[in-house]
């Protein structure tokens, strides 16, 4: 059983940026795709953007392609969701999340299982 911490969240103005850090335990982390979800208040969790185990895959949902960019760091067991431009409608707890299969592409929101508990990003307008 992984676990994921998340950090960076707070409260921002429109237009500025944040960096979201998700870091897992164990030895296996170089191995899984990682992604982020969000969830807002009243609405289902949407996945957001996706790294495949070897960062040569990103994929991004429609609303944050050229705004959010994902990374991660194999050495520190992290990945890292960079997000600019940020809007009042990415207003959500983000969270993190591990492939459920070693070797993936992390492209899409059902290749997903064992999220962490979230940080909440505000945005105000």
């Amino acid at each position: 059983q992984v676990s994921l911490v998340e950090s960076g969240g707070g409260l921002v103005q429109a237009g500025d940026s944040l960096r979201l850090s998700c870091t897992a335990s164990g030895r296996t982390f170089s191995t899984y795709a990682m992604g982020w979800f969000r969830q807002a208040p009243g609405k289902e969790r949407e996945f957001v953007a996706g790294i495949s185990w070897n960062a040569i895959k990103a994929t991004y949902r429609p609303s944050v392609e050229g705004r959010f960019s994902i990374s991660r760091d194999n050495a520190a067991n992290t990945v890292y969701l960079q997000m600019n431009n940020l809007r009042p409608e990415d207003t959500a707890v983000y969270s993190c999340a591990r492939d459920k299969v070693r070797y993936g592409l992390g492209s899409r929101s059902a290749d997903f299982a064992s999220w962490g508990q979230g940080t909440q990003v505000t945005v105000s307008s």
